[in-house]
């Protein structure tokens, strides 16, 4: 079998780096993947692979039939989605829509899955189970698809007993792959504080009530989350990336309003550091005569790949590349929507090195100038399709 997988991951290259040209130059905007779902299913009917269409509105599922279906199910999982960034690379499958680009590697993933639904497709007399194949839209976007696929009973029916999905990573070479258990990404959650005082001529500030210094003491305040209220054990990040207040210098505004981000790897800290922000902003506030808003719209959960699975996992990637050609990731801030299915069964998310040997391809993911070496997707559709049996039993 894992002959089989290796051959034909080699035999289908071609074809999966085509349609990774094609999804890559026809990227679509969160929850808009109407075109690259439209592309995936005509994929899958032309390989007479069964499929549902609409899930979640761009969503795709297929199942993938072997020998007694009913033993078990696990899941497969990609992205569809692309982000709001316009391509700097001057390559022959540019990005055709101008200011959307896939830059975090959704297009690799997509291919990746299809490729490796071909391979397990074709094997399918010589493995037993069912493997169901998700490709999801609006990873990059609140609420996340994941959570929407979730509610449209994507892990039902049947319902499968683990999930696992891979990420193009530019800090690893092309042939190899990383894991982590455990605890791997952060939850993240959106921070939104207005704050509401009283405007006036800046040379009167004893006449107004300033919401542009009160904001200085609020962002000042609420670093005390981190250092002070949270666990020092607990990794932790609160950043604003934004300020907006006011016109002029002469002028003080009615009002400010900042904009940030808040991640952990707790999620019990989570919802009590949440408390904390309204708490210290509302009162820092009200100390000076001002009213505070402050939104925390609850985001992706924190990513926690299943020990047990994720071990499995690596064994299965030292048995497929060897030993040397995988290595261990360190844990990231950085949200990923993969969270939630970890959340409702055993999860495996890993990467695959997408940097060539000589050291191209080293522009990092949400970057302009993003792309990889595409033998990277042999790598990623053999490793699926090989983790998809295995997992099976």
């Amino acid at each position: 079998m894992i002959n089989r997988i290796r051959e034909k991951a080699q035999e289908y290259f071609p074809e999966v780096q085509a349609i990774r040209h094609h999804i890559h130059a026809h990227p679509e905007l969160s929850f808009k993947e109407y075109n690259t779902a439209a592309y995936v299913a005509a994929r899958l009917t032309e390989w007479g692979i069964p499929h549902t269409t609409g899930v979640a509105d761009t969503g795709v599922v297929a199942l993938l039939e072997g020998k007694n279906p009913g033993k078990k199910c696990i899941a497969l999982r990609a992205e569809l989605d692309a982000l709001p960034i316009m391509e700097a690379n001057d390559i022959p499958y540019r990005s055709q829509n101008d200011g959307i680009m896939h830059a975090c590697g959704h297009d690799v993933h997509a291919s990746c899955l299809l490729g490796a639904g071909k391979i397990l497709f074709d094997l399918r007399d010589e493995w037993e189970g069912t493997i169901k194949l998700i490709f999801q839209p609006g990873e990059e976007k609140h609420p996340g698809g994941a959570s929407l696929m979730i509610a449209a009973g994507v892990l039902e029916n049947p319902k499968p007993e683990a999930i696992l999905a891979l990420h193009v990573y530019p800090h690893l070479p092309c042939g190899t792959v990383g894991f982590r258990a455990g605890q791997y990404m952060a939850s993240a959650d959106e921070v939104y504080i207005t704050i509401e005082g009283k405007g006036g001529h800046a040379a009167l500030p004893h006449q107004t009530i300033d919401p542009i210094t009160i904001a200085a003491q609020v962002i000042t305040g609420l670093q005390q989350v981190i250092s002070r209220k949270g666990n020092p054990l607990i990794p932790s990040v609160l950043t604003f990336g934004s300020i907006q207040g006011g016109f002029a210098t002469n002028v003080i505004p009615d009002k400010v309003e900042i904009l940030g981000t808040f991640r952990t790897m707790n999620e019990p800290w989570r919802y009590e550091a949440h408390r904390w922000i309204k708490e210290i902003t509302e009162q820092t506030c009200a100390a000076y005569g001002a009213k505070a808003t402050v939104e925390i719209p609850v985001g992706y959960p924190s990513l926690f790949n299943d020990p047990a699975l994720t071990a499995q996992a690596e064994g299965w990637a030292q048995t497929f590349l060897g030993p040397d050609k995988v290595h261990q990731l360190d844990m990231r801030m950085a949200g990923e929507d993969f969270s939630f299915y970890t959340h409702h069964l055993p999860g495996c998310f890993f990467r695959i090195g997408t940097r060539s040997l000589n050291n191209e391809f080293t522009a990092p993911v949400h970057n302009a100038h993003f792309n990889i070496d595409e033998n990277a997707m042999i790598t990623g559709m053999g490793m699926m399709a090989w983790c998809g049996v295995n997992a099976l039993g």
